[in-house]
């Protein structure tokens, strides 16, 4: 599972200018692509105006993206020195947030610092992902094997989970688990406890079925059949499906959108701003979206394929799993093919901790890509 320490003395020595030379500059090249869409699509969202959502956005993408490069200049053997120390902060912020967190929009989510909202749940989606990667570095390959081995990677990720779904915010806790699983799958576990751990969930899902918000309960019902409520809780996922097909191929054109500009689609600017994309664009626009992101995604696992050490791939594969659940989750979620859940389109909807959240990954896996030649013992 891990080599001896060694050292590459240049990789150890490497100059801040050395490291800025093998940054992927393609990489960052999609990333900014991405955010200059989604401006201008806050832009549209706002009948053509800079203010609410537009400036703010351009504002918190360019300080991520200075957070991004800062990140990805820091030392590999930091991030894993670090990592449970990260991850028992951020489990500490969500107790906090379970205690005495700010509540809006029904859900007791965000720690309210006055000028600026922490939702703590993003900030562990990172830090759960680094403390598995450094536990399975850390680790022989019979300690995966063997159930006990298994019971702190578990409960990293049971815990903070079952804090994120009490608050309530089911989508991020699943998110949180599907990613872990993603890892425990690509790092070897047996496929016969995945079996189990599935066949379990189906014989709970009647009994979880009891526990589950009136609003989660209504979801659900609904993504089964839309037409139940069309004015109540279909009322989303009917008007998305409208404005997709009304924009066609290439759409109804620029700030052109009737759906979203004459109010009727809800949450054009967070969640459902990939359907009013899709109605102003039309598909091309919205294949258009779908290929960066592929691009985005495919480099985050070469970063993982390329690292040289066991503790940068397992990270890089979390981090880019993690984006890709959220871009599949939003499409899929838009298009009617799940229920409607609060995940939004990175660097295009509108949020401030999730922006941050998303260029804080992007820098550490630059700084996977850019230490990916140096070999780390065992800590």
């Amino acid at each position: 599972m891990y080599k001896p320490y060694e050292t590459s003395f240049r990789a150890q020595r490497m100059s801040i200018k050395e490291k800025l030379m093998n940054i992927s500059f393609w990489f960052v090249c999609c990333i900014c692509l991405l955010a200059a869409i989604g401006v201008v699509m806050l832009y549209s969202a706002a009948n053509g105006s800079w203010s609410p959502w537009a400036y703010k956005q351009l504002l918190r993408f360019c300080v991520g993206l200075g957070l991004m490069f800062v990140v990805a200049l820091i030392d590999i053997k930091l991030l894993m020195r670090y990592a449970y120390v990260f991850y028992i902060f951020t489990l500490f912020l969500l107790v906090v947030v379970d205690v005495s967190g700010h509540i809006g929009m029904g859900a007791q989510r965000w720690i309210n610092f006055g000028f600026f909202k922490l939702q703590p749940s993003e900030l562990m989606k990172i830090a759960l992902i680094m403390a598995l990667a450094k536990y399975f570095h850390g680790v022989p390959l019979q300690s995966i094997e063997s159930i006990k081995g298994m019971i702190p990677p578990l409960l990293m990720v049971l815990v903070p989970a079952g804090l994120i779904i009490v608050q309530p915010d089911l989508g991020t806790g699943l998110m949180l688990i599907m990613t872990s699983t993603a890892i425990f799958f690509c790092i070897g576990v047996q496929l016969w406890k995945f079996g189990i751990i599935g066949l379990s969930a189906i014989i709970m899902a009647p009994i979880a079925w009891h526990f589950l918000h009136d609003y989660q309960k209504n979801r659900v019902l609904t993504f089964l059949n839309p037409e139940r409520d069309p004015l109540g809780a279909g009322y989303h996922i009917i008007q998305s499906k409208i404005a997709l097909g009304s924009g066609g191929v290439f759409g109804k054109g620029f700030l052109k959108g009737t759906q979203s500009h004459l109010n009727f689609l809800p949450e054009k600017h967070t969640d459902f701003i990939y359907t009013m994309l899709s109605e102003e664009f039309g598909m091309i626009g919205a294949v258009t979206i779908i290929l960066i992101n592929l691009v985005i995604i495919a480099y985050g696992f070469s970063f993982a394929f390329k690292s040289s050490n066991y503790f940068g791939k397992v990270l890089a594969i979390g981090l880019t799993t993690n984006y890709f659940l959220y871009v599949f989750i939003n499409t899929a979620m838009v298009l009617g093919l799940i229920p409607v859940v609060g995940i939004p389109l990175p660097l295009i909807s509108y949020g401030g901790t999730v922006m941050l959240s998303i260029m804080t990954s992007f820098g550490i896996l630059l700084s996977v890509h850019i230490n990916r030649n140096v070999s780390l013992g065992k800590e």
